[in-house]
């Protein structure tokens, strides 16, 4: 028989949808499963948008387009740019993408070679980890701390950076934690990035989500046009998650290798969708309506998990994820969400999903009933009592 290559050997399962699978066939064996596995909004596109890319579909909006993007989408990605960042990039520095994933991995493709590594935050997104699972390159992992909210330490990660990184990976707002980095964090790491004479990559996909703490680009130090690239998309902001549909915002010449990157796998994304993101753009805006309700939510998980002993949650300002720390529960991560789901019936993910840096925590996505949520919360208590 003959075996797989060793990048396909290093790819370990997405907790997400692994814990999704689970609670799917949980379900399906008749049991009551409260879901708190999937980065998901629980609300529906917005009606322009899902018109805009109907009619689009009518049109005929169905063959190959410009594999950097339909050239009506990227000038309201530079608009919306200028608004939200501050300045005005060219349409040939963005890149439309099925979804944000794609540029993580076009992006490493371009700018690392297996001999390299990538500064990134542990624990962190997990399509990171799969994409130096399948590339091959290597990982220095800044350790973000509780007593630190889960922001990433500008010092820390300066340490951690060598003569072979090639870029900076910065989540902020951060999946898996709903830390928000200060302004003065961002800038301090832009300018590692310029000192170092690195690429940085700025996941801001959550930038419209935060509550208390204004979310901060990295992308204004040198407007995308030296070293910075933006990542950003409609899958939360604007409750689009199965549209797949993403952009990056980069240097002129980084964007054209990553759209040949993107030419070899996908060709291009679909032009019909791409009309949904120009209509998600330049219509009403939902995401502070959205943002209150979030907000309502947190706060009645956080004080709900806090109230119970064994328990304790740091106060996430972005983002829909809380990352209690479950280490007096004498559980590890996995052990806790194997129990959660086969015993309480309460689908959350090991912190472990996210890096080693999740050890001691579990992420719950309060993207959900508010009923469910306290549901929860009382699930919990009578279980750790």
């Amino acid at each position: 028989m003959r075996s797989f290559t060793d990048a396909a050997n290093r790819l370990t399962p997405n907790a997400a949808f692994e814990y999704l699978a689970r609670a799917k066939a949980l379900e399906r064996q008749g049991k009551k499963i409260l879901h708190f596995e999937i980065g998901e909004p629980n609300f529906d596109t917005p009606p322009h948008i899902r018109e805009a890319a109907t009619k689009a579909l009518e049109d005929g909006k169905t063959r190959y387009v410009n594999s950097n993007g339909i050239i009506e989408l990227r000038e309201a990605i530079c608009d919306e740019v200028e608004k939200t960042r501050g300045f005005r990039p060219d349409t040939d520095q963005v890149l439309v993408t099925p979804g944000g994933n794609p540029i993580i991995y076009y992006l490493v493709t371009c700018v690392a070679d297996r001999k390299h590594n990538i500064a990134l935050q542990d624990p962190s997104f997990l399509t990171y980890f799969a994409v130096l699972q399948c590339s091959g390159v290597k990982g220095n992992f800044v350790r973000l701390k509780e007593e630190n909210e889960f922001r990433m330490d500008p010092e820390d990660l300066d340490r951690v950076i060598d003569e072979n990184t090639r870029l900076i990976i910065m989540n902020s707002p951060s999946n898996p934690t709903g830390g928000v980095m200060t302004k003065a964090e961002i800038e301090r790491v832009g300018e590692i990035a310029e000192e170092r004479d690195i690429y940085l990559l700025a996941d801001e996909i959550y930038s419209k989500m935060t509550y208390d703490r204004p979310h901060h680009s990295a992308a204004i130090r040198d407007e995308c046009k030296e070293r910075t690239i933006l990542l950003d998309g409609f899958s939360k902001s604007y409750a689009m998650t199965g549209w797949r549909l993403g952009y990056a915002v980069g240097p002129k010449d980084l964007i054209k290798k990553m759209s040949m990157v993107l030419e070899a796998t996908v060709s291009c994304t679909p032009e019909f969708i791409q009309h949904g993101g120009i209509a998600a753009l330049r219509g009403p805006q939902f995401v502070d309506t959205m943002m209150k309700t979030f907000r309502e939510r947190r706060d009645v998980l956080v004080k709900g998990l806090n109230s119970i002993p064994k328990l304790s949650c740091v106060m996430p300002q972005g983002a829909f994820y809380a990352f209690p720390n479950i280490t007096k529960t004498g559980m590890n991560s996995r052990e806790f969400a194997d129990f959660s789901i086969n015993k309480l019936g309460i689908a959350l993910l090991p912190g472990t999903g996210f890096g080693p840096g999740g050890e001691g925590y579990i992420r719950l996505s309060y993207a959900t009933k508010i009923e469910h949520i306290q549901e929860a919360v009382e699930r919990l208590r009578a279980g750790l009592a």
